[in-house]
């Protein structure tokens, strides 16, 4: 959750105003109405201030946006690469190798399989 709507959440259900949370916070009020609307983020500190002001609890977990990125890049080349597959037209698999010796390959090997038993 952005710190935005983490923000007017806590203050939410904490049942106060801009102008009390900035208050409590120790901040101004035109500060809390920047960091409510997303045109200013604050830090991790100061994002702690302001749920502490609310008296709520909370669980900062940082992660990296590289990393998010990379992920959603390499689902996005996957779906692309899964629509891809089903576009193409599907057959049966060949049992014929351009190799010369696949056929003297395949011979030998049937031959050295154990008999089977039928029941």
């Amino acid at each position: 959750m952005a710190g935005a709507d983490t923000i007017t959440r806590a203050r939410l259900q904490a049942g106060i105003s801009k102008r009390e949370l900035a208050r409590r916070a120790h901040t101004s009020p035109a500060a809390i109405v920047e960091y409510e609307s997303g045109r200013r983020s604050p830090t991790i500190d100061t994002l702690a201030r302001l749920i502490d002001a609310c008296e709520m609890g909370y669980n900062i977990t940082l992660y990296s946006t590289a990393a998010r990125e990379r992920r959603n890049m390499a689902g996005k080349r996957l779906s692309q690469v899964l629509a891809l597959a089903d576009a193409l037209p599907h057959r049966t698999a060949s049992r014929t190798c351009g190799f010369a010796g696949f056929r003297h390959l395949m011979q030998s090997q049937s031959q050295h399989q154990p008999p089977q038993v039928t029941q």
